[in-house]
């Protein structure tokens, strides 16, 4: 019996990207599967984050193939992207201070259908539940956090660009985000996340791309770690 084919979700190719004249990507090669998490590692100013902002089209300028669903997505503005089913959840957060967390999360627009009901979203994240009045300036950094991931998951995208999702924040609230993440894995959504945290981005992600000034070096599967996690720590600075 053979293996069916993977459904890529994100394919691309050969991407620079550029912060005005400044090139800050150079050449990068990635696939997402469907239903996949993938986790881009590497120092801070690697060019991780660089690399979710050109996928959504927030450079001045990038070069290269980027194609969701087998689209090119050359020459769209973000919004047109996000049409395509993708969501982008920036490591600021973006939370508006002066409105509730409920106000908050029903800002975006529903871009697909089959997004989660704010019902689904409170039974994930029942601390926003509790804190659904509350303004954005008086939740924690973790409500916050939790608060920008669910905002996304309303608007009917399946494909997740998440970025440092848990920097900063307390273990229960990682554990949490975690838990959540895999989750949504067993509910058809495809995840490609920026994390620092190694150890805790291990734990569920599928298979990971090292990037080093704007260039992928290493790439290696979750089996793969177990035999090589000094190299693999070295090769992050850990």
């Amino acid at each position: 019996m053979t293996e069916s084919t993977p459904n890529v979700v994100l394919n691309v190719q050969a991407l620079s990207g550029h912060y005005g004249e400044t090139k800050a990507l150079h050449h990068i090669q990635l696939e997402v599967n469907e239903g996949e998490i993938v986790c881009l590692l590497g120092r801070n100013g690697a060019g991780k984050t660089t690399t979710l902002r050109a996928i959504m089209g927030l450079l001045s300028r990038r070069e290269g193939l980027i194609e969701i669903h087998g689209q090119s997505t050359a020459g769209m503005p973000p919004e047109t992207i996000a049409h395509l089913g993708v969501a982008y959840c920036p490591e600021e957060r973006g939370i508006f201070s002066s409105l509730s967390t409920e106000e908050n999360l029903l800002l975006p627009p529903i871009l697909k259908p089959g997004g989660l009901s704010i019902k689904e979203i409170y039974d994930l994240f029942p601390n926003l539940l509790a804190r659904r009045t509350s303004q954005g300036s008086k939740l924690s950094g973790g409500e916050q956090q939790m608060l920008a991931i669910a905002r996304i998951l309303r608007t009917g995208a399946k494909l997740l660009l998440l970025d440092e999702c848990t920097e900063g924040l307390a273990p229960v609230i990682v554990e949490r985000i975690g838990q959540v993440i895999s989750l949504l894995r067993s509910r058809g959504f495809t995840v490609l996340m920026v994390e620092q945290n190694f150890r805790f981005a291990s734990r569920f992600a599928d298979r990971f791309y090292v990037i080093e000034e704007g260039q992928v070096v290493e790439t290696f599967h979750q089996q793969d770690i177990a035999g090589n996690r000094d190299r693999i720590e070295r090769l992050l600075g850990l």
